[in-house]
């Protein structure tokens, strides 16, 4: 994204009621945010839900003082921006209506593994629930997948450190911008979560600490992944918020039970008690329900075939659809260097050999 795109955009949620959402649905009507905070007045007030207050504001010149200000951050601090139609989002979190429309990062994530999971619990941790977060993320490490959760207290931090020690990829969503981290008890966490992944947050560099945004992370944490797994949780915390997300995302939610005395089960079962989500005591559960073990027999399957059947070109195409996930035709036919006709006829073959399958738009992706 070039610094003058970024500009505007961060101009645009400068501008007081608009939201995500209200973003998304300028964006859509014009091409770009510079487009829409230059659109006339006649324009905008077409708009539904565009009313004279919002309009005052699109037309207030202090976004502009304050986007470049946080444009210069960005670039001193060398923070990497991912705008919500780059191919660099998160795939999942695009399939978000709410999903933010500028992500920002200390450093370029790869969101190309299918195993993606949030763990996540109390700031309050058992001795119990300390063991099994530390158990459950070793034993899943065979299956090599990128650890979500929120950096905070607790849970959260453990499920970072698990990973870490399991040599797993982990990503930290902060609930406030990236020059500040909170806990200050967790800085000596910060290089080890750099080396293993990063740090992801969708709030300005200087972002107050508010417990409102944490909340607004979760929807982040649950966004981001395939299923959210809640270790510990009391009745009401930031773990029951993140389980809410992930059900309204149409996500898999596990919860770990615990004795109906315990304050720091109450949550877990009264999600498990309203199926809000499903009961687990390992983590081959999660790895059954999410058939992570059916999809490690089909990669076996496939890269014995790499090795037999595939052509040079064939093979070609198969390492971009590994590294980058699903592609449209013409930029499968860009990357690769070849003729459209041709990936076209490569891909058929590919299909028929059970390695790809054709999705709506001219979308191709692995088994």
């Amino acid at each position: 994204m070039d610094e003058e795109k970024l500009f505007y955009t961060l101009a645009l949620q400068q501008v007081e009621g608009v939201g995500d959402l209200t973003a998304k649905k300028l964006l859509n009507i014009f091409e770009d945010a510079e487009e829409v905070l230059k659109a006339s007045v006649s324009s905008l007030v077409k708009i539904e839900g565009i009313g004279n207050r919002l309009l005052s504001n699109l037309k207030s010149k202090t976004i502009f003082v304050e986007a470049e200000k946080e444009l210069h951050n960005i670039v001193k601090n060398n923070i990497v921006v991912t705008y919500f139609r780059d191919k660099e989002y998160p795939d999942r979190l695009k399939h978000c209506e709410d999903g933010p429309v500028l992500l920002f990062s200390t450093r370029r994530l790869a969101w190309n593994n299918p195993r993606i999971v949030s763990v996540v619990g109390t700031r309050n941790a058992t001795a119990r629930g300390e063991e099994f977060c530390r158990t459950f993320i070793q034993d899943l490490a065979v299956y090599n997948p990128v650890i979500i959760s929120g950096f905070a207290f607790g849970i959260d931090i453990l499920a970072h450190r698990a990973a870490i020690e399991n040599q797993l990829k982990t990503v930290a969503v902060l609930g406030h911008g990236l020059l500040d981290i909170y806990p200050k008890a967790h800085r000596k966490y910060v290089a080890a979560v750099e080396s293993s992944g990063g740090f992801l947050t969708e709030f300005k560099t200087r972002s107050s600490i508010d417990k409102e945004n944490f909340v607004r992370r979760n929807r982040i944490v649950a966004g981001l992944s395939e299923a959210t797994i809640i270790i510990e949780s009391a009745e009401k915390g930031g773990s029951i918020s993140t389980a809410r997300f992930a059900n309204e995302y149409n996500r898999e939610v596990f919860a770990v039970p615990g004795r109906i005395s315990d304050k720091y089960s109450k949550g877990c079962n009264e999600l498990i008690k309203w199926q809000q989500a499903q009961l687990i005591t390992s983590a081959q559960d999660v790895v059954q329900i999410l058939q992570w073990d059916q999809m490690q027999k089909t990669t076996a399957k496939i890269q014995k075939q790499l090795f037999e059947d595939l052509s040079d070109d064939e093979q070609k195409i198969y390492d971009y659809l590994r590294i980058t996930g699903k592609q449209p035709l013409d930029l499968i036919s860009i990357s690769c260097q070849m003729a459209v006709y041709k990936v076209g006829a490569l891909l058929l073959k590919m299909e028929l050999k059970g390695i790809i399958r054709p999705l709506p738009g001219k979308m191709f992706e692995l088994l």
